[in-house]
């Protein structure tokens, strides 16, 4: 699979902001990473991919529209209390299918609103029917085997659903259900799964999460993996003031804006390296 891979990492509402923000700043400066010839999303990234690659907006207006004054005040929190959960889970499993089953059984056991609702939610973000021309790959988690799957055009699974259950954060979102399966987050597995680009000549990760805990590999130590299997890598993820910038409630839409104007201007301190290894 050589060519160039763009990974879209999970990281909640001011994730998509943040990223898009990245992207904003970096086409801003002429590297366009929308030209990748796989994006790879997963939770957040799944959102933002699918908005990449389809192109029914210009990055600009996309990057605009996270900066509008959110229709509705948070109802959903994923902050310290419920990270430090999901850490705590990870430390005791064995591997990452372990993990996914755990997860899984919480996700299945939580009170969350109708899975209807939540799709209605998904559909609106989204506002796209179709799978884009371009190739897009969406992870999600089995929730009762714990297993991986990364969803594409051929997987005869619509654009909606895959997203939906990529988003499907465990005890905050239902899971999906896709032709008697639930799935859940795809970050339950990483919260990049950047192991997917594996035999891309370069890749450049984006990741809101850099954290890592027990079996569940962070975006730098994917990223180093792949450098070592021959691939140029660039691993972008939150800096200090970003950090402070997505507040304690990364599902918080009011935090949405001050991540995206904040992930624009951390663009301009990684364009010497990127430059390195994304083609002009």
């Amino acid at each position: 699979m050589a060519g160039t891979a763009l990974v879209l990492g999970g990281g909640g509402l001011t994730g998509i902001g943040w990223e898009i923000g990245v992207l904003a700043g970096l086409a801003e400066a002429g590297v366009g990473l929308a030209d990748a010839d796989v994006v790879i999303g997963t939770s957040a990234g799944s959102i933002v991919g699918a908005h990449l690659t389809s192109r029914q907006l210009p990055l600009d207006e996309i990057y605009e529209r996270q900066l509008a004054v959110p229709e509705s005040r948070a109802t959903e929190r994923m902050g310290p209390a419920a990270l430090a959960r999901f850490a705590t889970i990870a430390l005791r499993s064995r591997d990452t299918v372990s993990f996914g089953v755990r997860m899984g059984k919480l996700a299945l056991a939580a009170r969350t609103v109708p899975e209807e609702t939540q799709r209605t939610v998904i559909a609106r973000t989204l506002e796209l029917a179709d799978w884009p021309a371009r190739r897009l790959v969406i992870t999600a988690v089995n929730a009762a085997t714990g297993e991986r799957t990364a969803f594409d055009d051929t997987s005869g699974v619509r654009l909606l659903d895959a997203v939906g259950a990529s988003c499907a954060v465990p005890g905050v979102y239902p899971p999906v259900t896709i032709d008697g399966t639930r799935w859940i987050d795809g970050g339950v597995h990483s919260s990049a799964n950047a192991d997917l680009a594996a035999g891309c000549d370069r890749v450049v990760i984006v990741a809101p999460m850099a954290a890592s805990g027990g079996p569940i590999a962070g975006p730098r130590a994917q990223g180093t993996q792949l450098a070592r299997q021959g691939a140029q890598v660039c691993v972008i993820t939150p800096d200090r003031a970003a950090r402070s910038a997505f507040g304690r409630n990364v599902l918080d839409p009011a935090q949405r804006a001050d991540a995206a104007r904040a992930g624009r201007r951390q663009a301009a301190s990684h364009l010497a390296e990127i430059r390195q290894v994304w083609p002009n």
